[in-house]
């Protein structure tokens, strides 16, 4: 990311491994299906090499979602980032944040991850900037604190000793 003169990172981020454990859930489903058809269809060998297959794919699939997917906080703006090929940036000014909202289910709780909405001071009904499935989600609330204080404080008249 280019950053403007005077802007530092104060948040950079992904989605948690642990936010798509149900897909990791459902591609073990999927290597215990293919081994199973494998086994059916042509004994051990090809069993062992369709669960390999899947296993492969699973962990590629899973490792590629985490990966085309960034967020980041700096001093001036939110930032969301997806894509490898093609590129999808979501941004919004720190500025126009009015509102933070944590969202944890009990499970994601457990998980120590969860979902981070930003209410825009210009956001439509419905329109929604999130920072989904991250880790430890109080952090940046915190990040957004920091920013809205060290903007405030900037802000504030400098008097003269």
């Amino acid at each position: 990311m280019d950053l403007h003169a005077g802007e530092h990172v104060i948040y950079e981020g992904r989605p948690s491994w642990r936010s798509i454990l149900g897909f990791y859930i459902l591609g073990v489903i999927a290597i215990a299906a293919a081994a199973a058809i494998g086994a059916a269809v042509s004994g051990a060998g090809v069993s062992v090499l369709a669960g390999v297959v899947v296993l492969v794919l699973v962990l590629v699939i899973g490792w590629l979602r985490r990966l085309t997917t960034r967020y980041l906080i700096t001093s001036r703006r939110l930032q969301i980032r997806r894509g490898i090929l093609s590129r999808r940036v979501e941004e919004t000014r720190v500025d126009r944040v009015v509102d933070v909202t944590i969202h944890q289910s009990l499970l994601s709780r457990i998980l120590a991850i969860g979902d981070v909405d930003f209410d825009n001071a210009s956001a439509q009904q419905g329109d929604l900037f999130r920072f989904a499935g991250i880790a430890r989600p109080q952090r940046v609330t915190e990040a957004i604190d920091r920013v809205h204080e060290e903007n405030a404080a900037s802000d504030r008249p400098q008097t003269p000793v």
